[in-house]
């Protein structure tokens, strides 16, 4: 992997894995603020990287497939059947992982109206 692609690669990882983290490691009860707001925040906070996050790589999935079944089929036209079958299996699969993400978003959404 270059250095070019691994700076963002990173990031990635740390923005989605270390920073829950830290929210995480707060103790219950303690003198730095651990409330209802404060899940409240994390919850929207977390609702809104969801949906940001699946739509982003759902979007760029469904590019790079279709790409690459629009140059299988320039390629060799008549496996032009055999391709987009496959092809369009993906896109819906692709397709439901964004459903899922926009579901994980409304029930943030839900846990950040109503904290128990």
């Amino acid at each position: 992997m270059s250095t070019r692609k691994l700076g963002p690669a990173v990031l990635a990882f740390v923005a989605a894995f270390l920073v829950p983290l830290a929210a995480i490691a707060q103790e219950a009860g303690g003198k730095m603020g651990a409330n209802k707001w404060d899940v409240k925040t994390w919850a929207a906070a977390g609702a809104g990287i969801a949906i940001g996050l699946g739509v982003l790589g759902g979007g760029l999935g469904q590019g790079r497939a279709a790409a690459a079944a629009l140059e299988g089929i320039s390629r060799n036209p008549g496996a032009a059947s055999r391709i987009q079958t496959p092809m369009i299996l993906g896109l819906a699969l692709i397709e439901s992982l964004v459903l899922l993400a926009f579901v994980i978003a409304f029930f943030l959404q839900g846990l950040a109206a109503n904290p128990s």
